[in-house]
């Protein structure tokens, strides 16, 4: 039978945890240290949606602090920031999840939420799934 473990290669950090967003505004992410991992997923998930857009904004660098950081070129992400937003047209309800992966070179990324369209807003956490490390079993 087929090994499906895929957890031994992966880490999972909130880059942003869960908070009630209910303006117009950028939130930060934390800084993810990609070192010894070769892939990196975003997803944005949504809760208590009732409106507003979410998008999500990478940015990366080669500093740990994020000095000199740029946004993201589109040939470095999997697909655009836009279609992986959290809106109402991609909310089930009152929940919504999106995905984006990142697929350039530099070692430290973020992923800010920047909302837009919000009056009551939403809940909004992005998880960051790093895959493929190098050294396995992941802790």
């Amino acid at each position: 039978m087929a090994n499906r473990d895929g957890s031994r290669d992966k880490k999972v950090l909130w880059a942003k945890t869960p908070t009630a967003i209910s303006t117009n505004t950028t939130t930060a992410s934390n800084i993810i240290d990609t070192q010894g991992f070769d892939k990196v997923t975003f997803v944005l998930v949504a809760s208590a949606y009732t409106d507003g857009t979410y998008t999500p904004a990478v940015s990366e660098s080669d500093d740990s602090g994020m000095s000199g950081e740029n946004a993201v070129a589109d040939a470095d992400l999997t697909r655009t920031e836009a279609s992986a937003a959290a809106s109402a047209a991609t909310t089930n309800a009152t929940d919504a999840a999106g995905k984006i992966g990142y697929v350039g070179s530099k070692r430290y990324v973020t992923c800010d939420v920047v909302s837009a369209g919000t009056s009551s807003g939403a809940t909004v956490g992005v998880l960051a799934i790093l895959e493929n490390a190098n050294v396995q079993p992941v802790s």
